[in-house]
């Protein structure tokens, strides 16, 4: 039986999807499945979830732990052979609340924050010390452990564990799965002849949608892009992927992550000295605050259904067990993986943190090689590897002055304010965090 420990098992629904994958799966069934947190009342409630989860789906063959807190840390990790890690540090209130309200005083403005922009570094740095102290203890007590990161921002977090600690990373995230199939159906192509070949690369949130074929190998993305510059020209109300699509029309090329993510990642479609683009793109300001608070009042309706036992499961689109499935099975799989970049894409940094195909068996996580990407697409994820990358140094080198540079080159933000705003700004940020971050000189 082997052990598979969940970092920030709180996150009840996410925690559902992945340990309910992992009990769909024969190999993966009589795990131990090991939760951890540092909030008791959340643990406890997925902790009940999951024991009524092993109930009725698994026939009680797993062993589900639980451990609270940094005192209890090592023994949650100790013999795992598989760390899946879905934290947020600070947590929605206060510190989504700060990393939005502070900047909006600066006149800048967000949509999601948690992947670039000033939002996407803060929590970052408030993020990246806690994943040192996971990593010392993984190195002490599951050496070999493979490290599953779902928490963004992605590029940064798996990036740091994966250049200074020794822990072997992957980072994971849904939207490689889903992007062909949002473009085919955000298009009307629902009929295409399946399964569907695709190559996509690039980096987190922003990897290109470079090749697609159906299953007779027709290429079929000269048809989406017509379409997709079609819907595009009209700018319909309420169409929620016109960013993408003036990507499409634009660079040439479609991107994994959704419109409302992509509208701050670059310097072209929030400006307050053109509001109509909010409204000709649908662009929804303030939208993660708005899902963190309809997610929690959902949580607290499917609460006592799942506290009560109530509860099911059918395998997700997740990734994680399918991988944990793959290694210890030897069935090779197929995962789109955040990794670093050693010669992978040969027009982006080697330091940068990469999204690409890898092959995942018993041996681990095998990327592929790539070869260069389109010129502006690569030109794209510079920006934001940019940031990405003196983000990390910030963290590393506790300066504030890397910080200061990460900010001044973020293409929203530096678009928006001036050195000095942005600098005060970062100032104002560090100070509303200060019970979240390290020492900062």
């Amino acid at each position: 039986m082997g052990k598979i420990t969940f970092m920030g098992a709180g996150s009840t629904v996410f925690a559902k999807n992945v340990i309910g994958d992992s009990m769909c799966c024969e190999a993966l069934r009589d795990f131990e499945f090991a939760l951890y947190d540092i909030d008791p009342e959340r643990l406890e409630e997925s902790y009940i979830m999951v024991t009524a989860l092993n109930k009725n789906i698994n026939d009680n063959r797993a062993k589900i732990s639980k451990y609270l807190g940094v005192p209890q840390r090592k023994d949650a990790l100790r013999g795992a052979d598989f760390v899946v890690d879905a934290i947020q540090v600070g947590l929605y209130d206060p510190c989504t609340i700060i990393d939005f309200e502070v900047p909006k005083k600066y006149g800048l403005r967000q949509t999601i924050a948690d992947t670039l922009g000033i939002g996407g570094i803060f929590r970052s740095l408030r993020t990246i010390p806690v994943l040192h102290d996971f990593a010392e203890d993984m190195a002490e007590v599951c050496p070999n452990a493979w490290f599953l990161n779902y928490t963004n921002p992605m590029a940064t977090l798996a990036g740091y564990m994966q250049r200074y600690t020794p822990i072997k990373t992957v980072g994971l995230c849904h939207s490689v799965q889903v992007c062909a199939d949002t473009l085919l159906n955000g298009v009307g192509m629902t009929d295409v002849k399946r399964p569907l070949k695709q190559k996509i690369a690039g980096i987190n949130h922003m990897a290109w949608l470079l090749e697609l074929q159906d299953a007779d190998g027709n290429d079929l993305l000269p048809e989406a892009h017509r379409r997709a510059i079609e819907i595009l020209e009209q700018y319909p109300k309420g169409h929620g992927d016109l960013v993408r699509y003036e990507y499409i029309r634009r660079l040439g090329y479609y991107c994994t992550e959704s419109s409302e993510h992509n509208a701050e990642y670059n310097n072209l479609f929030i400006k307050s000295k053109y509001p109509e683009l909010i409204e000709r793109y649908n662009i929804p300001l303030d939208e993660y605050p708005r899902r963190c608070v309809n997610q929690i009042a959902g949580w607290k309706s499917a609460k006592e259904h799942y506290l009560a036992g109530d509860i099911s499961h059918s395998r997700t689109h997740e990734y994680a067990s399918y991988i944990m499935e793959s290694m210890v099975t030897n069935t090779p799989y197929r995962i789109g993986g955040n990794v670093l970049n050693k010669g992978l894409i040969t027009n982006l940094p080697a330091e940068a943190c990469v999204e690409v195909p890898c092959l995942v068996d018993n041996a681990g996580i095998q990327p592929t090689v790539v070869g260069r990407l389109p010129l502006q697409c690569a030109a794209m994820n510079m920006t934001n590897i940019n940031v990405q990358l003196l983000t990390i140094e910030a963290a590393v080198t506790r300066k504030k002055e890397a910080v200061y540079q990460a900010a001044m080159l973020d293409p929203h933000t530096s678009s928006e304010l001036s050195i000095d705003d942005i600098v005060a700004m970062c100032d104002d940020l560090f100070e509303a965090h200060k019970d979240w971050l390290p020492q900062y000189n």
